[in-house]
C-alpha cells in the first residue's frame, strides 16, 4: 500500500506526495491497486477559467464528481478574488450530485442547500450564471429528496442544472 501524504497543506512538495487513488465511475475509493474507472484531467494544471469551463463540460454529461473536482480546484485558485465562495458553492453543488447518485440522501440535502447558499449571494450574470435561478433549482433538488419525489440512488435520472 503506497505511503499516506504527510505535511500540512494540500499541495504536492518534495515531502508530501499523495499518490492518486483508484476510483470508481463515482468518485468512491477503490482498494489500492484497482485499475481506477474514473479518468479525469490534471485539474492544477489548468487555469480558473480551463477549471470552470470542464467543469461545466462535466456537470452536463452528469459526471458529478468531475465537476466538483474541477471546480475544487477553481475554488482554491479564487482565493483572494472574491469568486471564491461563488466556485466553493459551484464543488458544492457537484458533490451534492454525486451524494444523490451513491444513495445518500443527507448528504445530497446537505451539499445542495449549502450551494445555494452560497451560490445565491452573487449576483445574477457572475461568470454568466443566472445565479437566483441555480440556487433556487439546488434548493428545489434538496427539497425533493427530503420529499421522497427525487430518491437517491445510481438509478435516479435526472437533468442537471443548466449553466
Amino acid at each position: 500500500m503506497p505511503q499516506e501524504a504527510t505535511g500540512k497543506t494540500g499541495v504536492p512538495s518534495e515531502t508530501r506526495q499523495k499518490p492518486e487513488r483508484p476510483r470508481d465511475e463515482l468518485g468512491r475509493p477503490l482498494p489500492w491497486g484497482s485499475e481506477t474507472r474514473l479518468h479525469l484531467p490534471n485539474f492544477d494544471a489548468m487555469s480558473i477559467q480551463e477549471n470552470d469551463r470542464a467543469a461545466r463540460k462535466f456537470l452536463a454529461e452528469s459526471n458529478f464528481f468531475g465537476a466538483h473536482e474541477a471546480w475544487e480546484t477553481a475554488w482554491k485558485q479564487a482565493k483572494g478574488t472574491g469568486d471564491e465562495e461563488l466556485f466553493k458553492g459551484l464543488s458544492q453543488l457537484g458533490a451534492g450530485y454525486v451524494h444523490l447518485l451513491r444513495g445518500n440522501a443527507h448528504g445530497a440535502m446537505t451539499l445542495l442547500r449549502r450551494a445555494a447558499s452560497r451560490i445565491e449571494r452573487y449576483p445574477d450574470g457572475s461568470h454568466g450564471i443566472d445565479t437566483a435561478a441555480l440556487a433556487g433549482r439546488l434548493e428545489d433538488d434538496a427539497l425533493a429528496v427530503e420529499a421522497g419525489t427525487l430518491v437517491p440512488g445510481p438509478q435516479e435520472a435526472f437533468v442537471p442544472p443548466d449553466l
